[in-house]
């Protein structure tokens, strides 16, 4: 699952960057969902980008790195985790993955490529990667509150 979500992620970028860096965005579905390619030095909505390329580098590349790393060997060497748990940190250490590749490989920024909304009010641009992510860290944390819920009713 973790190479798979992650080589996904970095096929849907590879594509973005082919087909969108020099293309108008693009609407689809009454432009609920926009694609334009961007590429993003900083974090969610850009935040960081302003900051120094070498402290971008250790937020952004090491620290990623660290956390996918200490989060992959987490959900690997755990014994307590539900299989749902497991899923949603493989899920997070996946996107963490994808996006260390893309910072790696892309000069320090990630391919964001997806916007949705409705009118004036959008997310920022994002990517699978970033999907990966906060699915995963949903997915982990509502099994772990059913499972600590179980535990205190038993």
């Amino acid at each position: 699952m973790l190479f798979f979500c992650t080589g996904f992620d970095q096929v849907t970028k590879g594509v973005a960057h082919e087909r969108l860096a020099a293309s108008p965005p693009i609407s689809l579905l009454n432009d609920t969902v926009r694609v334009q390619y961007t590429e993003n030095e900083g974090v969610a909505l850009g935040l960081g980008s302003s900051l120094p390329r070498e402290v971008r580098f250790m937020l952004f590349v090491v620290m990623n790195g660290l956390i996918s790393i200490v989060t992959l060997i987490y959900a690997l060497k755990s014994h307590d985790l539900g299989l749902m748990q497991l899923v949603g940190l493989l899920l997070v250490a996946s996107g963490g993955i994808g996006n260390l590749l893309d910072r790696l490989f892309n000069d320090g920024a990630a391919i964001d490529f997806l916007n949705i909304g409705m009118g004036s009010i959008r997310t920022g641009i994002f990517n699978v990667a970033d999907v990966l992510v906060i699915v995963g860290a949903s997915i982990f944390i509502l099994f772990s509150l059913r499972a600590q819920s179980k535990a205190t009713v038993a």
